[in-house]
């Protein structure tokens, strides 16, 4: 049996079998919005009591306070001197090169004047806290801390909170070193749903923050699904995506491992080609066939391929350009001899790697751009993680004795059409001459 499933756009029921293909199932399960549900309320109301509670029961760590769970900023610090000197530098050039990236995002306050001496403007302004959820016990996600922590930075988030599981106590080193180069502020050795709630109701020990940004497990999403407007939230990711566009100029094994860089993060991640050449596709459906078997994770990667991964022969590139703006993946590979000329007819995607040098591990680690992205065809509609997720913007209107002639008067007829004469009186108040009532 095939490890991958062979398609053809030319078929007359192609179209419904991509969409069963993309399909994925986010109801959410019952059982974890009861318990989710349970945990915050129980948080909102009994804060640092509920939070020692779950943390012993679900991490079985014992506290006195939570102050107790607090990690030191020593602990970062000698996490980070402890760490091999190959794995210290990777992270700090990695940090350095997604720092780079972001200072470019910053946005500016900005104002023009009117003829009339009416000033207009908008005024940017970051957040003054910010959560960040780390995933912990087996799981070590370094890269996630340096993605969501340094965006925050440099837009100039005051306090960057970090809170991550350490199940048995056992606290991973190399999150801790990440959290020290990324410019983290503060430290809990805290989970779940209730380092959520306590991120966005605050607790006597923990202060409550603006805004909530990390990758967790179904309780994390659910939790944050329902905080979401007591604070903001950066989104809820779906299973990971990788889409390859390929003409057939790359090495086979290298477009079978890149769709492999994705099936292996879980069995619901999604892997697929897309391609006019039919004898390229065999090629690369012989290399994964091949390679396969001496991946680590192959049982991960075979149920990822068989269930939702697919190559795909398409007619030309400009139909491969059309069905991957209907998908709108998280990841978009162009691996083709002019990808710029295919780039253009992209309009959703979440990140785009741009020829066969540019794997989509590259940005998952260190290129720069962030790998927080729109997964789920969200990317229609949505953007990576970037500065601008921890700016506002506040509108500035300044108007001059000239201009409040002319608005007033424009605001006035308009509110006396919505019937709302208090609205009107205002407006007229500042007229030179106002209407006698």
């Amino acid at each position: 049996m095939s490890s991958i499933q062979r398609l053809r756009s030319t078929d007359p029921n192609f179209a419904a079998t991509l969409r069963k293909l993309l399909a994925f199932d986010a109801s959410q399960d019952e059982s974890i919005e009861r318990a989710t549900a349970d945990i915050l309320k129980a948080v909102e109301h009994t804060g640092d009591t509920a939070l020692l509670e779950y943390t012993q029961r679900f991490d079985r760590v014992q506290a006195g306070s939570v102050a107790e769970l607090e990690i030191p900023k020593s602990e970062w610090l000698a996490a980070l001197e402890s760490l091999p000197a190959e794995q210290r530098t990777a992270l700090e050039q990695a940090a350095e090169r997604v720092r780079s990236y972001h200072e470019h995002q910053k946005a500016q306050s900005w104002s023009y004047t009117e003829a009339d001496g009416t000033v207009l403007g908008q005024k940017i302004t970051p957040l003054d806290r910010v959560g960040l959820y780390v995933p912990g016990g087996k799981a070590a996600y370094p890269s996630s801390v340096l993605m969501n922590a340094i965006p925050a930075k440099v837009a100039g988030v005051e306090e960057v909170i970090m809170v991550t599981p350490t199940p048995n106590g056992v606290r991973n080193p190399i999150v801790l070193a990440a959290a020290a180069i990324a410019g983290v502020d503060r430290a809990w050795a805290i989970g779940g749903a209730q380092a959520v709630g306590a991120l966005a109701y605050g607790t006597a020990t923990i202060n409550a923050v603006d805004k909530i940004v990390g990758p967790g497990n179904a309780y994390v999403a659910a939790a944050k699904r329902r905080v979401f407007g007591t604070v903001g939230i950066d989104m809820i990711a779906g299973p990971s995506e990788i889409l390859i566009i390929a003409d057939g100029t790359t090495p086979a094994d290298w477009i079978a491992m890149d769709l492999f860089s994705q099936a292996e993060h879980d069995e619901l991640a999604q892997s697929i080609l897309l391609c006019p050449n039919e004898a390229y596709l065999d090629q690369v459906q012989e290399a994964i066939d091949r390679l396969l078997p001496t991946m680590p994770r192959a049982d991960i990667i075979r149920t990822s391929l068989a269930n939702r991964g697919a190559l795909i022969l398409v007619q030309d590139l400009d139909e491969a350009c059309a069905i991957a703006n209907d998908i709108a993946p998280e990841h978009l590979e162009i691996s083709t001899d002019n990808p710029n000329a295919v780039a253009d007819k992209i309009r959703h995607a979440g990140a785009i790697f741009l020829g066969r040098y540019s794997s989509e591990s590259l940005g998952d680690y260190c290129a720069g751009p962030n790998h927080v992205l729109p997964t789920s065809r969200t990317a229609r509609f949505s953007s990576p993680l970037g500065v601008y997720d921890f700016q506002k913007r506040s509108s500035i209107i300044q108007v001059s004795h000239n201009g409040a002639q002319t608005l007033g008067t424009i605001a006035a007829h308009l509110a006396y059409g919505e019937g709302l004469q208090a609205h009107a009186a205002s407006a007229e108040y500042r007229l030179d001459t106002p209407p006698k009532r």
